[in-house]
């Protein structure tokens, strides 16, 4: 799950206010859609890096250790030192594709999917369990969190330039990326697209 928390006011038209510091006679040109396709068009991306984005993700640790290797954005996120997990995700079973070590293929059979949904409703019960006593027996949080899977849920905050957006949803948002990465970029290139309109067009998103 993705939801917009904040994005800088008019950044489309301060983008363009920057592109145009060498012509100071036009920077106020309220037009500038054309500017924005250009500056894509010719990858003058150090414009794109005057508006910021800053996204919710809820998601697994599992998943969210892939988000954060975007050493270009700034993070923050759920800290199991200090505060219990309430809950983890289910995710669902695919075959591992021969051809390709990086993909998967949804063709498993009904039966194998459901053992595999059940195996980790098990396992989180009785990691949560374990926890659980962990802390009743005066474990610390930050020593107790090993007892938890990966499976475990997680939310972070992602702050970064629309350049730097730009590129993740690229990247993310395309073959080669784990299917629940890939549905996490595909709504932040969504949320991305309402708060910059002008520029996802130009992207032809």
């Amino acid at each position: 799950m993705v939801k917009l928390i904040t994005v800088t006011p008019d950044a489309e038209k301060i983008m363009a206010h920057v592109a145009r510091v060498s012509n100071p006679s036009n920077q106020d040109n309220p037009e500038y859609a054309k500017l924005l396709r250009y500056c894509i068009k010719h990858r003058h991306w150090s414009v794109f890096e005057t508006g910021s984005l800053t996204l919710e993700i809820t998601t697994s640790r599992a998943i969210a250790a892939q988000i954060l290797r975007h050493r270009s954005f700034t993070f923050q996120e759920f800290s199991q030192r200090y505060a219990s997990p309430q809950d983890f995700v289910v995710y669902e079973a695919r075959r591992q594709d021969v051809k390709n070590r990086q993909n998967s293929v949804d063709d498993l059979p009904e039966v194998d999917k459901e053992w595999f949904a059940g195996s980790q409703y098990e396992i989180w019960e009785k990691a949560k369990a374990l926890y659980d006593e962990a802390i009743s027996r005066g474990i610390a949080k930050e020593c107790a969190r090993f007892l938890l899977p990966l499976s475990v849920e997680t939310k972070l905050y992602m702050t970064g330039s629309v350049r730097s957006w730009i590129h993740y949803i690229e990247l993310r948002g395309s073959a080669g990326t784990q299917k629940e990465h890939m549905d996490i970029a595909l709504e932040c290139k969504k949320l991305f697209k309402e708060a910059f309109p002008t520029t996802a067009e130009a992207l032809e998103w």
